[in-house]
């Protein structure tokens, strides 16, 4: 290790890289020692590099992870926890804007815009056509509108539907389904439109020289008018043509409660290998397998706001959880992180739906929260509603003092009934309450 005490610019000096045939402790003889530079100069840099983006991330955060997002798009798994990363330092990552997004994610403000680029069904040619069109006549105001102003060769029905489905339109109307429902007769009306055009048969009010848009797209047919699709399908569309859900998340709604009973991110559980623990998440797929035995087990895909993983679970607890295991389902799980094949996936113990999650919630006051021998009263009467045989299912937070700070006792304190011990709890004199996860 070298320190560095001072340093003054030598000018331009000659450099030269000694090659040797084998290894070597570089005595030059006389006591002088060979200096080995390549080490130095590339610390030198990295810790430049490393200056600039802590920098660029404190001074320019929207446009720092609008960058580093656009670099990482091909990696779904890297750009779900960036957008993680976005949520928690209160930049919002918005779903494609027909008006507003280029190829890639594009800061606006304090928020960064999903790009065009990233659609499914929607090809390079399309997006550069879109921003070429964008960029000659200003921002689209209509379906009609971008539908009249592009090619139907160059963004086809299939990339319109991609479009709405994502949410490019909403600005301008939020409703997708009734987009959906206007698309088939608007883009016969552009044909025409187009068609009209090119053989001079312009119409009465193009003869006219009208320009406004209401002359303009006054004939614009429209479909029958319809509800919007639910919002749980609307994510479910977003998660098709993006890889994520963008406009919100099933585990969002739970996002506060989940940092205090779980506070376990999927991207981060390779640093948890062979320990136990206790995740919120979504299911996003089920994959059934029958064992040489003839038993059933499963692999299931995961989810929470940060990442993904793989859960294995085994014979004897696929029977007891697989009522409760469907595609889409919000569950708490607890089990063991294991490495294999340099991949860290989970082992299953056990799960349940977070909408039956129940905890209970312990008040105290400063005071108690610094008396020992209130606090060891509070451990013995826990350890009392524990289930030596099991490990409890019932998490156990308290809250302290007038500020209630929150702090998570530890799966060791979790309990196997909620009713049972606020009764137990508050004939031992304490403030407890049982309440739901899910609010």
């Amino acid at each position: 290790m070298v320190k560095i005490v001072s340093c003054k610019s030598l000018g331009m000096q000659t450099v030269y890289d000694i090659g040797v045939e084998r290894d070597h402790n570089f005595i030059l003889g006389n006591g002088l020692v060979a200096s080995n530079c390549f080490n130095k100069s590339h610390s030198v840099a990295y810790g430049y590099v490393t200056y600039q983006t802590a920098y660029l991330k404190a001074n320019y955060p929207v446009e720092y992870m609008a960058a580093l997002l656009s670099s990482t798009s091909g990696d779904q798994d890297k750009v779900q926890r960036y957008i993680a990363s976005c949520n928690n330092m209160g930049i919002d990552v918005l779903p494609p804007d027909i008006n507003e997004s280029g190829i890639d994610f594009t800061p606006r403000g304090t928020k960064i815009m999903f790009g065009l680029a990233a659609i499914k069904n929607l090809g390079e040619g399309a997006v550069n056509s879109v921003l070429e069109a964008r960029e000659t006549g200003g921002g689209f105001s209509s379906l009609a509108d971008l539908c009249s102003r592009l090619d139907a060769k160059a963004l086809n029905k299939k990339g319109l539907e991609a479009l709405i489905q994502t949410g490019a339109f909403d600005r301008l109307n939020p409703n997708r389904h009734q987009l959906i429902n206007d698309l088939e007769p608007t883009v016969e009306w552009a044909s025409r439109k187009a068609k009209d055009r090119v053989s001079g048969q312009g119409s009465l009010f193009d003869m006219l020289g009208g320009s406004t848009e209401e002359v303009i797209f006054d004939d614009a047919p429209s479909g029958t008018k319809v509800d919007d699709y639910p919002p749980q399908e609307k994510l479910q569309m977003e998660k098709d043509l993006l890889g994520f859900y963008i406009s919100d998340h099933p585990l969002k709604i739970v996002k506060s409660s989940s940092a205090i009973i779980a506070p376990i991110n999927l991207s981060d559980i390779e640093d948890y290998n062979t320990r136990t623990i206790t995740a919120i998440i979504l299911v996003t797929d089920i994959k059934e397998i029958m064992t040489k035995k003839g038993d059933r087990m499963a692999v299931i895909q995961i989810e929470d706001l940060t990442g993904r993983a793989e859960v294995v679970i085994f014979p004897k607890t696929y029977e007891k959880v697989r009522l409760n295991l469907q595609k889409d389902a919000r569950l708490m799980i607890w089990g063991k992180v294991d490495r294999k094949d340099e991949q860290s996936q989970i082992i299953l113990d056990d799960m349940q739906p977070i909408d039956s999650v129940r905890m209970v919630k312990i008040h105290l006051s400063y005071a108690e929260a610094q008396e020992s021998q209130r606090l060891y009263v509070l451990r013995e009467i826990l350890k009392t509603q524990i289930d030596p045989e099991a490990s409890g299912k019932v998490p156990v937070i308290a809250s302290i003092g007038e500020s209630s700070q929150v702090i998570r006792f530890g799966n060791q304190y979790w309990v196997k009934d909620d009713v049972q011990t606020v009764e137990a709890l508050v004939k031992g004199n304490f403030q407890a309450q049982t309440d739901g996860f899910v609010k």
